[in-house]
């Protein structure tokens, strides 16, 4: 079997389709040249910017939300329950010696905290405190 050689000239090689070779390299891109000054430039790439949740500030009233569950234009279903807060004004009026108003924080919705949910999926939204 006879063995196949490169040639030693690169124009004496058949292409396909009979197209020409690639011109040569010529060195750097011209975005990438030197300027008149001696400064080389260089060509911007676009960056990507994600976009910013911007977080809503919930109100102890139901509002107008786009629920992010399910995409609908919604009024939010409020429930309001104890919190943290709630427990440590009713501590501090026991120690005080008012133990009659214990229950005073548990009927104030401004010492309990106020959760928001989508009507249409119960999506929890946020929290008013």
């Amino acid at each position: 079997m006879a063995e196949k050689s490169m040639p030693s000239d690169p124009s004496s090689v058949n292409f396909i389709n009979n197209q020409p070779p690639p011109p040569p390299y010529q060195g750097p891109p011209p975005a990438m040249q030197p300027g008149p000054s001696g400064t080389t430039y260089v060509t911007a790439t676009p960056v990507v910017v994600a976009p910013i949740n911007v977080v809503r500030i919930m109100g102890s009233a139901p509002s107008s939300y786009i629920c992010k569950s399910c995409n609908m234009n919604i009024i939010t279903r409020t429930e309001v329950k104890p919190a943290t807060k709630t427990h440590l004004f009713a501590l501090l009026l026991c120690v005080l010696g008012l133990w009659p108003c214990v229950c005073v924080p548990y009927c104030v919705d401004s010492c309990q905290s106020i959760d928001h949910y989508c009507p249409n999926c119960s999506a929890y939204i946020g929290t008013a405190r």
